[in-house]
Formats: C-alpha cells, sequence, structure tokens
C-alpha cells in the first residue's frame, strides 16, 4: 500500500466526503505510527538500562535508568493526550516501566 504522500491511490470511495475521510485516517495513522514507535523505542531504552544496571550497578547507570524511565513516561503521556494510546494502555505501560525499574534498583540497594 502507498502513503498518502506519494501517489493518489485508486479507492473504493464514491464521494467527496468518503475519498477525504480515507486521506484522513491515512494521514493520522502515518502519525500515529511515529508515536508508537517512539513509546517503543523508549521502552527498550529503559528495559536495556535496568538489564545494564543489574549487570553493572553504579551511580551512571542509575542515572542513564531514571532519565530513560523520566523519557519514556514523557513520551506515553503525550501519546495518551493526543490519543494515540488509550489511557489505560498507557497506564498499563508505565505499570510495566516502574516494575521493571524497582526490580532493577531495590534489590541493589539491599546488597
Amino acid at each position: 500500500m502507498s502513503t498518502a504522500e506519494s501517489a493518489p491511490f485508486p479507492s473504493v470511495a464514491n464521494n467527496k466526503s468518503s475519498k477525504k475521510r480515507i486521506e484522513v485516517a491515512e494521514r493520522n495513522r502515518l502519525h500515529n505510527r511515529t508515536y508508537k514507535s517512539a513509546v517503543r523505542t523508549l521502552m527498550k531504552r529503559c528495559f536495556a538500562a535496568c538489564t545494564a544496571y543489574s549487570q553493572e550497578p553504579g551511580d551512571a547507570a542509575k542515572q542513564a535508568v531514571q532519565s530513560s524511565l523520566s523519557a519514556a513516561f514523557s513520551k506515553i503521556d503525550k501519546a495518551v493526550k493526543v490519543g494515540v494510546l488509550h489511557r489505560n494502555n498507557g497506564a498499563h505501560q508505565k505499570s510495566r516501566l516502574s516494575a521493571a525499574v524497582k526490580s532493577a534498583i531495590e534489590p541493589a540497594a539491599k546488597a
């Protein structure tokens, strides 16, 4: 399937309003895809930082975990605000991140 920018693709729409809705839906899909991709990337970075901290605890690694968590939370909140993610989905992803960070940092603090 080609994108809306590259070339107009044939559609089954018969009237002007339905053709416009197809164009708007495609534009929104591309916009939403960038948000979802950014959220997934930041979540992976946070999980990777947690793993790195678990293997080799230190102040720099702990700072990396905190900054990656903050960036991921910010992007998730923005995605929820603009309607890319559902509110409950955003809360679920933030809960996953918090649990991973807690399990990575807490045992190191007690040990």
